[in-house]
């Protein structure tokens, strides 16, 4: 009986030690939470939903997806910076509460550059999208009509420190133009705001701004690359509309907790890359003209640092005031 009680106990503490060396050995072993830090219906949300369908299938558990906006992702990123780090409670976010935002808000409650990266999910240009009845028919009338309108043409943006802020507040710096800002709480509501015309522009991103400009809900005059997007070939980009060397786009990733351990980033970064390169994910990333992004925690990590660097310099240059 003795000798058994001792190969019991030996198993249990050879268990733990291997699970303390390994601690995804045994993960997932419940479902996983992926807080979205913006409001339903954004990119952000469209994105997650597909990786998160994809984890499941890969992880064997639940992937629940809860949406936590406000504050430019502040909110939802905090609630995860704050959760244990064993990687069953995930961000889903934007770039501000992951890079610039301690620019931009003077009270935070979380260090961004303590967040685990685990990958960028997808990356996408930026496009100028105006209301449907706006004066300008395109981008060189548009920059004129700015110019000659100081004050009284406003913007949209998904919220303070968005990459929509961020993007015409770079554009007014380049361009010598002043525009009024319209922040708003996600995607949704500045669209919905545009379409209605109480707004009078956007820096969206390409995914959400093609299906209003194919269906003569808004317009977009130029496109925010280096070249001009395929599918859009009849729209110059703003360099060609005479801001030269404007370019701007957006991305999303998703992060764990600081401290969350090694091999556990490193089993979600596999399992997201697997969903991200997964035919099911690829057909939908097409229909909505967004480019499968993955890659390594320590490429997202660069990746994270250096358009930290860019939009901090642009903070700095348009001088956009803390909050």
């Amino acid at each position: 009986m003795r000798i058994i009680l001792a190969l019991i106990a030996s198993a249990l503490l050879f268990g733990a030690s291997a699970w303390a060396q390994d601690p995804a050995a045994d993960f997932p072993n419940k479902p996983i939470k992926i807080v979205v830090s913006v409001p339903a219906g954004g990119g952000v949300d469209t994105v997650t939903r597909i990786v998160a369908e994809g984890l499941h299938q890969r992880l064997g558990q639940p992937v629940i997806v809860e949406n936590r906006a406000g504050a430019a992702g502040n909110i939802g990123a905090e609630y995860v910076y704050s959760s244990d780090p064993d990687g069953y409670t995930l961000l889903a976010s934007q770039p501000s509460p992951i890079t610039i935002n301690p620019l931009l808000y003077k009270k935070m409650n979380f260090d961004p550059t303590q967040f685990e990266p685990v990958a960028i999910m997808t990356t996408i240009a930026n496009v100028l999208l105006v209301r449907k009845d706006f004066p300008a028919k395109d981008a060189k009338e548009f920059i004129a009509y700015v110019k000659a309108n100081p004050g009284k043409v406003n913007y949209a943006s998904q919220g303070i420190g968005t990459t929509s802020h961020l993007t015409a507040a770079l554009f007014e710096s380049v361009t010598g133009t002043k525009l009024v800002h319209v922040p708003y709480r996600g995607t949704s509501p500045a669209l919905n705001d545009l379409i209605a015309s109480h707004v009078d522009f956007i820096f969206m991103e390409l995914a959400s701004a093609i299906k209003l400009h194919e269906g003569g809900l808004a317009r977009i005059l130029a496109v925010a690359t280096n070249k001009r997007i395929a599918n859009l070939s009849d729209i110059p980009t703003l360099d060609e509309a005479g801001v030269k060397g404007f370019e701007s786009g957006t991305w999303n990733a998703i992060s764990a907790p600081p401290k969350t351990p090694a091999a556990i980033v490193a089993k979600l970064n596999k399992a997201v890359n697997e969903a991200l390169r997964s035919p099911e994910a690829q057909a939908h990333f097409a229909k909505i003209n967004l480019h499968a992004a993955g890659g390594t925690p320590a490429e997202a990590k660069t990746f994270i640092q250096k358009e930290t660097v860019v939009w901090g310099n642009v903070i700095k240059e348009a001088k956009v005031p803390a909050h």
